[in-house]
């Protein structure tokens, strides 16, 4: 068994080509390589983040995202690879959830990352697969691990200066996806012949709240948690003087802070037919532990 894949050098391959060690070859492509599956497997983790300084075009996210993910797949089918999987993305559904996101959810996409992630799925959906052959796009939502602060950062920062938090009285639940639990399904995956292809939701278990997160994080760094409950009708009076004066806290980021966006995963850990090895809290804990140690 051996795999061809993409995105090595990125967060997510590292982590994936670390996990695998010396069980199974890996061929790592290289940016501007010619296309070249002679491999097993082909995993596909190659692609363009999404950008919350808004300064990528959009063209980078479709040629990223889009195209080369379609140019990855057509190589796949035209070469005797059996499994091919695929990272795609909770936003390529929905930036907004009105319910929990299950794999049937209707896919509405808002920003240009979501879209192209989406249009990939897409044309990989649109294919007939040839007989022996698997294929299975994974949607992830907030993916964190030791040395990826991501989203998190903001939060981290705070709880790190000393400062209060002061949404306390917003409650919320979100999904994270804990780097160890992605890696643990794409070896099962990998290994196991009986898993039927789809599109697979990945997740933790159990979604936390923003101020569960803060908690956390004070408790891997020794201190008491400072969460302030401020009327909620102040904290949005006060977010929308920051769209009219450009404060730190504004309308759309007090709506990113505290709103709920729920993943299920049943569909996978049904696939799989295993648990999980990492629960939600303690993926968070050795990520904000990562943090201090890199303080």
């Amino acid at each position: 068994m051996s795999i061809y894949l993409t995105g090595s050098s990125g967060f997510v391959g590292q982590n994936l080509v670390s996990f695998l060690g010396d069980q199974v070859p890996i061929v790592k492509y290289s940016r501007g390589s010619i296309i070249n599956v002679r491999e097993e497997i082909v995993i596909h983790l190659a692609g363009k983040a999404h950008d919350s300084k808004k300064v990528s075009s959009e063209t980078d996210y479709y040629l990223a995202n889009t195209e080369f993910t379609k140019q990855i797949f057509d190589a796949f089918l035209d070469s005797d690879a059996k499994k091919f999987i695929t990272l795609s993305s909770v936003k390529a559904v929905a930036d907004v959830l009105d319910n929990e996101l299950t794999e049937d959810y209707i896919s509405n996409p808002m920003t240009h990352y979501g879209k192209s992630k989406l249009l990939a799925e897409e044309y990989i959906l649109s294919k007939q697969i040839p007989a022996g052959k698997r294929v299975y796009i994974l949607r992830p939502c907030m993916i964190h691990g030791p040395g990826n602060k991501g989203n998190l950062n903001l939060l981290y920062n705070i709880v790190s200066k000393g400062l209060p938090w002061p949404l306390g009285r917003f409650e919320n639940k979100r999904s994270f996806c804990s780097i160890d639990n992605l890696c643990f399904i794409i070896r099962e995956l990998i290994e196991n012949d009986q898993i039927s292809s789809g599109v697979y939701n990945i997740s933790d278990d159990e979604p936390l709240s923003t101020n569960d997160l803060i908690s956390l994080i004070s408790s891997s760094q020794g201190k008491n948690s400072k969460i302030w409950n401020i009327p909620k009708f102040l904290i949005k009076a006060i977010s929308r003087l920051g769209d009219i004066f450009r404060l730190p806290l504004n309308s759309e980021r007090l709506s990113k802070l505290t709103e709920t966006y729920v993943v299920s995963n049943i569909k996978i850990k049904k696939a799989i037919d295993k648990r999980l090895p990492i629960n939600s809290k303690y993926g968070l804990i050795k990520t904000f532990n990562s943090f201090n140690k890199n303080a």
